[in-house]
């Protein structure tokens, strides 16, 4: 995954990480986001030579505290869309989601690897759509003082606020994704199990091809 696209999903990974101690509904979206922002960047300025030389206890303790703030199931079933879910068994769509998560936690992993005290403000306020859903500004600043705008989505399931979708410099992950999907039901001759299984794979060339979509606009804003 590139350095631009890392830079967005960090910021949504600071974001989240620890929500699931501190994410009830009565808690603004927006202080959530900043205190656990504040938290995560703390600690990994703390923690960051023993991560970078052990990254497998990254990614174990990154699926400890992502499980709970990440809609796994709502983002799959969005991605597989009604069409795919649909046809899918319990099995095949437990085995789905556990690839989805496991590819996220890795490229969020490596995000942080990368990170070095870039900037990463919390906007004021959040938009909010309905009761039990919102949205949360963010802006990360890379080291030539670019600013890469990310806002994501919060819904509240069960009393808890959980990351449902994000977007990196007008780049809609869950429609990304979402799209990757069918084309690899496509490319796949509507096998879903082999879809399902090379899920990694097709996550990785979403991510390239969303980096390519962000340079390509950073170009041709500069002109």
């Amino acid at each position: 995954m590139s350095i631009v696209l890392r830079r967005g999903l960090l910021a949504l990974l600071a974001a989240f990480m620890p929500l699931f101690a501190s994410a009830a509904p009565a808690v603004p979206p927006h202080d959530v986001v900043k205190s656990a922002t504040d938290q995560v960047l703390a600690d990994l300025r703390a923690n960051k030579k023993v991560y970078q030389n052990n990254s497998e206890a990254l990614y174990q303790s990154l699926n400890t505290i992502l499980g709970p703030v990440i809609d796994v199931e709502g983002i799959s079933r969005s991605i597989m869309t009604v069409r795919y879910s649909h046809q899918a068994t319990p099995a095949q769509m437990k085995r789905f989601e556990e690839n989805f998560k496991h590819s996220l936690i890795n490229f969020y992993g490596n995000a942080l690897l990368e990170y070095n005290d870039q900037k990463i403000t919390v906007l004021p306020g959040s938009t909010q759509q309905g009761d039990d859903r919102a949205s949360v500004a963010m802006e990360v600043v890379g080291k030539h003082g670019e600013i890469y705008p990310v806002s994501y989505t919060m819904v509240d399931i069960n009393n808890h606020w959980m990351v449902r979708n994000v977007i990196v410099n007008g780049i809609n992950l869950g429609k990304l994704y979402r799209d990757q999907f069918q084309e690899a039901m496509r490319r796949n001759n509507e096998d879903l199990d082999k879809t399902i299984d090379n899920w990694g794979a097709s996550m990785a060339d979403a991510s390239k091809a969303a980096d390519e979509k962000i340079n390509a606009d950073k170009k041709a804003g500069a002109q």
